[in-house]
């Protein structure tokens, strides 16, 4: 009998071990993945209707890590010119190799009148002003993490 109770608080203290064990490594994702970037790369702007028009927009994303980062969902808010012109988000699951950057493409609809000023900026091919923020949510051998992000520079749009 007396057998039979240490081996149960063997076990016991071996499921416990395991549990901490656990939770330390998930714990540990925040001191071991250095967040994935985000930078476009290009925008690419073709009116579908006299009021909208679809913004292709070719993302860069980065993964600093030394492990392969599988990107699950990407929630994103885009500007130009310090206005928003619209959010959209990418569902499908991408995987971003350890230490590259892989190209990713998203869309947006936006309306003449939110491109603003943008518009003229557009049309003359100068330069512009654009900032993208949102949410990533990220899975790793080490467990899944949300992350936000926001990246900002100028970009000069393409139109088609």
């Amino acid at each position: 009998m007396k057998n039979l109770n240490t081996k149960k608080r063997i076990a016991n203290l071996g499921i416990l071990l395991l549990l901490t064990l656990s939770i330390c490594l998930v714990s540990c994702v925040n001191m071991i993945m250095e967040k994935p970037s985000f930078v476009i790369r290009e925008i690419i702007l073709s009116p579908s209707s006299f009021t909208e028009a679809n913004l292709l927009i070719g993302l860069d994303v980065q993964n600093p890590n030394r492990f392969d980062l599988t990107l699950k969902s990407f929630e994103y808010v885009i500007f130009l010119d310090n206005e928003e012109i619209g959010t959209g988000r990418l569902d499908k699951e991408i995987l971003v190799p350890s230490s590259s950057t892989t190209q990713v493409q998203v869309s947006v609809v936006a309306k003449f009148k939110d491109l603003g000023g943008s518009l003229k900026t557009i049309i003359t091919g100068h330069d512009l002003p654009y900032r993208i923020e949102g949410k990533a949510s990220v899975k790793t051998i080490f467990g899944s993490r949300d992350f936000p992000f926001s990246k900002d520079g100028r970009i000069n749009m393409k139109i088609f």
